[in-house]
C-alpha cells in the first residue's frame, strides 16, 4: 500500500501543525496572563480607595480653608469697628473644631 504525498498536501500538514502550535501557545500565554490580570484589579481597587480618601480629606481642608478665611475676615472686620466681637469669636471657633475634626478622621 503505497500512499503519495504532495507538496499540497505536506505544506497543508505543516500549516496545520503551525496552527496546533500557535494554539498551544495562545493557551499558555493566556494562562499566565490570568494572574496578572487579578493582580492589576488588586491595585486598582486600592488606588480607587486612596483617591477616594485623598478626595475625601481635601473637601475637609477645603472646608476648614473656608472657615478659617472667613475668621481672618472677621477679624479683620472687627479691627475696622464693622462687626460685633461675639460674630467673629464664633467663626473663629467653627474654624478651630473643623480642624479638630479633620485631625481626628486622620488618626483614625
Amino acid at each position: 500500500m503505497n500512499t503519495t504525498i504532495t507538496l499540497g498536501d505536506a505544506g497543508l500538514l505543516l500549516i496545520g501543525l503551525a496552527l496546533l502550535v500557535l494554539i498551544i501557545y495562545c493557551i499558555l500565554f493566556v494562562r499566565s496572563l490570568i494572574p496578572t490580570i487579578k493582580n492589576m484589579n488588586r491595585i486598582l481597587e486600592d488606588a480607587q480607595v486612596i483617591s477616594s480618601i485623598a478626595a475625601e480629606n481635601a473637601q475637609g481642608v477645603n472646608k476648614i480653608i473656608g472657615d478659617v478665611s472667613s475668621s481672618v475676615g472677621s477679624i479683620s472686620d472687627i479691627i475696622k469697628g464693622n462687626q460685633s466681637v461675639v460674630a467673629a469669636l464664633t467663626s473663629l471657633v467653627n474654624a478651630i473644631g473643623s480642624l479638630k475634626n479633620l485631625l481626628n478622621r486622620e488618626k483614625k
